[in-house]
């Protein structure tokens, strides 16, 4: 199947579906606490709660279902994102919907690798990427301003930009290609998922409860790099705090429960690291973790 091993047999693995996995790995992700800034089972946004997520990840299945499947990528992640939306508290797991459906395609495939997900990115066209401008029809996403030239390939746009992503035959793999330096989701698209498979070993390598083993890691991928959301949202000055904060967390200088309960209160929303532990997890899963 992947490489790597885990907690279980290949046999016992193979019983839960890559698509399972995948809404498992959501429901997890949400669940680990304390993750400072992020929603989680102790803590809530003003206006996106909890329950809000357990309900994202339940209306995301039939998308993640078809991303197991041989149709369309961009079509599953555009059909994951509507029934994530299907909720009162908006959006919940978009960037984790974009990490998780090539992976759940590498999975479908028994190609749980780094090699595997390349393939599945690299076979991505411009239908996909037209999909992918669709699903921001259905939700709204923190994005920053594009350059002057890409002005018309803004996302904010959603099937709006549709022609001109078809006028200059970008494929979805393109498509984040360009938006790798400033979105964490778009580099591990285009690099191989790097932090993803790291966050997968580290999981496995951890023990206890799944969802505190994903909480634990979200401490270290923050640690080790700066949020690309939360420079986005609230400024690379407080991004460049986050992860200053989480290592002092990981030194033992800082309460991680002081540091969480301050993050929400300021806003300090480190998202783009909750999805890569998410994608994290669903990897992690299906190298035979149990749960």
């Amino acid at each position: 199947m992947s490489e790597g091993t885990g907690d279980r047999s290949t046999d016992d693995v193979r019983r839960r579906t890559p698509a399972r996995n995948a809404e498992l790995a959501l429901l997890l992700e949400v669940a680990g606490t304390p993750k400072p800034g992020n929603v989680d089972r102790q803590r809530d946004h003003p206006d996106l709660h909890f329950d809000h997520f357990l309900a994202g990840a339940v209306g995301a299945a039939p998308g993640l279902r078809a991303a197991a499947g041989d149709g369309p990528l961009g079509e599953a992640f555009e059909r994951a994102v509507c029934g994530m939306a299907d909720q009162r508290g908006g959006n919940t797991q978009f960037g984790a919907l974009l990490a998780l459906c090539p992976l759940v395609r590498a999975a479908s495939r028994d190609d749980s690798t780094h090699e595997g997900v390349e393939a599945a990115v690299a076979d991505t066209t411009v239908d996909d990427a037209c999909a992918f401008y669709r699903a921001f029809d259905h939700v709204g996403v923190a994005v920053g301003d594009p350059p002057e030239e890409m002005a018309a390939l803004d996302v904010r746009r959603g099937s709006a930009a549709v022609p001109a992503v078809r006028e200059r035959g970008l494929t979805l793999a393109e498509l984040m290609a360009q938006s790798a330096s400033v979105d964490g989701i778009a580099r591990e698209w285009t690099e191989g998922f790097p932090r993803t498979f790291a966050t997968a070993e580290r999981v496995v390598a951890d023990d206890g409860p799944v969802s505190e083993r994903g909480a634990r890691a979200f401490l270290h991928l923050l640690a080790e790099e700066g949020d690309t959301f939360v420079a986005k949202t609230s400024g690379e000055a407080a991004a460049e705090e986050a992860t200053e904060r989480a290592r002092a967390v990981l030194a033992g200088d800082a309460d991680a429960e002081t540091v969480a309960a301050e993050f929400v209160e300021r806003g300090v929303n480190p998202g783009t690291t909750a999805d890569i532990v998410a994608a994290g997890l669903f990897v992690a899963l299906e190298r035979g973790v149990v749960v």
